[in-house]
């Protein structure tokens, strides 16, 4: 069967319109590792995938789910050792504030459940978030996504630009003076929400900016906009979705940006695959929500996420894949930097670990994004054997996140890729 036929079977079956990777889908029917091999047996680099963090098919990990799927899976209103295990070693990895945790089986679910917190502890209703910004899929959590005006149409969520140097609200300005101009805005919006009669409930940001396109953000605006929230009675919730998971470094990504939320979102990586995601928080405000909602998801806090979740954690530890993220992803950062003086088509090189942004502009001191390239980088370098993709606020950015058990030899076959891709199209 060609690949044309499955994708208008695909059509039928799916509706029109479910969203496909790249100019000439991949039929992808395998991984393991750091590699995909598409129908034809073609090997791929995936430098994309955030799910699988600790490689495709991990055997540790599918492992630890066989034998438990083949001993007990159940929902959460029986005792269990292992997710109550799971729960205590989760929290641990945070900063002491974070005492408790409610599991989900997505980042949308564990986020709403942030929000609904926020807004029951405050008894107001204002979320704000960045302007470019993505948290999930739900009605709710959908409401963050992207807003082009400063309100929602109900009015309860608030978007402030995201914080950035390269391409900033107040050109010109020393440091100093684009963190306090961005500290405004926040500040604009936290007195507009209570004005009207909404109140102020609470931030969200994803860590590091992730979707807004992994931004260098003024020094000292994070831990400044936690004082900010924090004062006006609001709650700070992290979405470390992308950012933790030693994603960049880091267990989290708030500990980049220099500040401590009061509730932690996890998701995607936590089961490697498996639907598995979490918002934790200080032990009050987790008993508070549970007093007044009697929170309950068939399948979370099972018996089977608890094993999963165990044995990611196990591997990122054993395998010492923190410190490995950080040496090879300072690596690769600084070698796309190189190239940034020899092709006028790269305007910035951004990230942390291995999470990596390369901004693609147009000639010019302008700086204006050129999505066209950006796509063509990224579907040249699919032929080459690499997957990647384009993100960030104007769609610019190819966007290179593989799974932690990337390694230096990896990253030096993706810059020859890469190296040849920016020649070809550079002309």
């Amino acid at each position: 069967m060609s690949n044309a036929t499955l994708a208008q079977r695909r059509d039928r079956a799916m509706g029109a319109g479910a969203p496909l990777f790249y100019s000439e889908p991949l039929h992808i029917v395998r991984g393991e590792g750091v590699y995909l091999y598409d129908e034809r047996g073609k090997r791929y680099v995936d430098m994309y995938n955030n799910v699988p963090c600790v490689g495709h098919a991990n055997p540790h990990v599918v492992d630890a789910m066989v034998r438990q799927q083949a001993t007990l899976n159940v929902h959460s209103r029986y005792l269990h050792e292992g997710i109550v295990a799971f729960a205590e070693r989760l929290v641990a990895l945070h900063h002491p504030g974070i005492e408790s945790v409610i599991f989900t089986c997505s980042g949308t679910e564990a986020n709403e459940v942030a929000l609904r917190i926020a807004r029951m502890v405050t008894g107001k209703r204002g979320i704000i978030c960045t302007n470019a910004t993505y948290h999930g899929n739900s009605e709710a959590v959908g409401a963050l996504t992207r807003l082009t005006a400063e309100r929602n149409q109900a009015g309860d969520v608030a978007a402030i630009p995201f914080p950035e140097t390269f391409r900033p609200i107040k050109p010109g300005a020393t440091e100093a003076e684009l963190c306090e101009a961005y500290l405004d805005r926040l500040q604009s919006a936290i007195r507009a929400l209570e004005a009207d009669g909404t109140g102020f409930a609470g931030l969200i940001v994803c860590s590091i900016f992730a979707n807004e396109g992994l931004p260098d953000v003024p020094q000292g605006f994070m831990p400044r906009a936690a004082e900010i929230v924090r004062k006006a009675g609001g709650i700070l919730i992290a979405d470390e979705v992308q950012a933790g998971y030693c994603r960049a470094g880091t267990w989290w990504g708030y500990e980049i940006s220099g500040f401590t939320p009061d509730i932690a979102v996890t998701g995607k990586p936590m089961g490697n695959g498996l639907p598995l995601a979490a918002a934790a928080a200080r032990k009050e405000l987790i008993d508070a929500f549970r007093s007044r909602t009697r929170y309950f998801n068939t399948f979370a806090s099972s018996p089977l996420q608890a094993a999963v979740g165990m044995a990611v954690i196990d591997v990122i530890e054993r395998e010492g894949l923190r410190e490995s993220v950080g040496a090879v992803g300072t690596w690769l950062k600084g070698e796309l930097a190189k190239r940034k003086p020899r092709s006028a088509a790269i305007g910035d090189v951004r990230g942390h670990g291995l999470f990596i942004g390369v901004e693609m502009v147009k000639p010019g001191p302008a700086k204006e994004p050129d999505e066209k390239r950006t796509v063509e980088v990224v579907n040249k370098l699919k032929d080459k054997g690499f997957l990647t993709s384009n993100a960030g606020a104007y769609r610019n950015v190819v966007k290179i996140r593989p799974p932690l058990v990337f390694t230096r030899t990896h990253a030096e076959e993706f810059l020859k890729a890469f190296d040849e891709t920016i020649a070809t199209l550079d002309g």
